[in-house]
């Protein structure tokens, strides 16, 4: 198989790597050649937990008290299925590189199954998902700032702008640097601590909960069938760390342990957002927002230690959500651009359009929603399931695992169908 070019990349990477000092630089240049990284092998077990850890801790967490209120607190049954299923389609992206030794990315995987067209598709799909999740970011600064500085509002020539508005251009201001740089060395670095934000998150909301006069009152339904397409959307979008888990293959050390890694990965993840939801859920009840950190009262010291830590990472996050979009793009152009020129108007224009975007759909659960629905779905369960098949051949013996990846094939793309309908209902009807 040919060699991948420069243009692909993943939804997330491992930001930190088990290399040298003096090969920093060398890092740096694969996350900005969009996180294709060489396959080295030298990363121990430990550090690869740290990477998956990281790859699978992202903003879902605020979200995830919101989707058990919209589904019930049997909905948290479902939540554990889609950490099993995809914990198993990550198994299946290990199967697949096993086959072929030149597989080292996620499109790699759909080339190998589909040709090109398999690779188009599973770009696409992460390039979509970068974008919609970076203009969540925003959304998701407004809010929170909104709820720290409710009057903070601007006017000028005629144009008003209410608070959330106006932060969500003044967030857009600060990123538009860190997207035009060339050197990601540090935001790198920062984004990395999504494993330790995610812990904070989780102690501030229990110490808001515990001693800070909320409790854990709120009893809740048992279960909402009108919401469970949302609820389980917005679960699957906790998981959307697929396309990274190629990169954590090809650097471990010892490959053995990968599965054991994967799962050590899924189960810790997957009780920190179980802990989360459920907290959130009886501190809140249905009176539950998109965001958690939107119902904290502003004034005690738990509830802005939640709030800060939640907007720190996003403004670190989009850059490296949005770079590899940017490169996709200068490849597109003719030879006879200058690169830089390019980089800046590309940066600029993503920044703008995700801006507009941010405004015109303000509307971060449902936003959310839609991208677990229509994309995080079908990026780490629904297209391992159909790579696996084609790749092994097992789609031609009716056997036990052509069966059971046929029937998550199927309720996957259920799941996607009917998440992705509500979830564009519930944007419209917000209106």
């Amino acid at each position: 198989m040919a060699a991948m070019p420069q243009d692909e990349s993943s939804l997330a990477v491992p930001l930190i790597v088990d290399q040298e000092p003096h090969r920093l630089d060398n890092k740096l240049d694969d996350l900005e050649s969009n996180y294709r990284h060489p396959s080295s092998g030298t990363t121990s077990s430990f550090k690869t937990i740290f990477h998956g850890l990281n790859a699978l801790s992202g903003v879902g967490i605020l979200s995830i008290p919101y989707a058990l209120a919209t589904g019930g607190w049997l909905s948290l049954i479902l939540l554990f299925l889609t950490a099993a299923a995809a914990f198993y389609s990550g198994l299946l992206i290990k199967k697949c590189m096993d086959v072929d030794s030149n597989i080292t990315t996620y499109p790699d995987i759909g080339e190998r199954a589909f040709g090109n067209k398999g690779r188009i598709l599973i770009s696409v799909f992460m390039y979509v998902e970068l974008y919609l999740v970076a203009t969540g970011f925003l959304i998701l600064e407004g809010d929170n700032l909104q709820n720290l500085f409710p009057d903070m509002g601007f006017e000028a020539a005629g144009l008003k702008l209410d608070s959330r508005q106006t932060f969500v251009l003044i967030v857009a201001l600060v990123i538009l640097p860190t997207v035009l740089l060339d050197n990601l060395s540090i935001l790198s670095y920062i984004s990395a601590s999504g494993v330790l934000a995610s812990a904070i998150i989780l102690a501030s909301i229990f110490c808001a909960g515990a001693f800070d006069g909320i409790g854990f009152h709120e009893k809740g339904i048992p279960l909402n069938l009108h919401g469970l397409p949302t609820a389980v959307s917005l679960y699957a979008f906790c998981y959307c760390a697929h396309p990274v888990f190629p990169t954590l293959y090809t650097s471990i050390k010892n490959k053995n342990q990968f599965s054991n890694v994967l799962l050590i990965c899924f189960v810790l993840c997957t009780f920190t957002y179980a802990s989360m939801a459920v907290l959130g859920y009886l501190m809140f009840g249905s009176e539950v927002q998109s965001q958690i950190t939107l119902n904290l009262p502003t004034n005690k010291l738990s509830s802005r230690v939640a709030i800060y830590t939640t907007l720190v990472n996003p403004i670190s996050k989009y850059a490296l959500m949005v770079t590899p979009i940017v490169n996709a793009a200068k490849n597109w152009l003719p030879g006879g651009y200058n690169k830089r020129s390019s980089s800046v108007f590309i940066g600029t224009s993503l920044v703008i359009s995700t801006v507009i975007v941010a405004l015109v759909v303000p509307f971060f659960g449902s936003l959310m929603s839609l991208v677990g629905a229509f994309l995080s779905l079908s990026a780490s369960i629904v297209l391992p399931c159909l790579c696996y098949l084609k790749i092994s051949g097992a789609y031609r013996r009716l056997g036990f695992d052509a069966v059971a990846i046929g029937s998550v094939v199927v309720l996957g793309v259920a799941v996607m169908v009917f998440g992705t309908y509500k979830s564009l209902v519930d944007i419209i009807g917000n209106f």
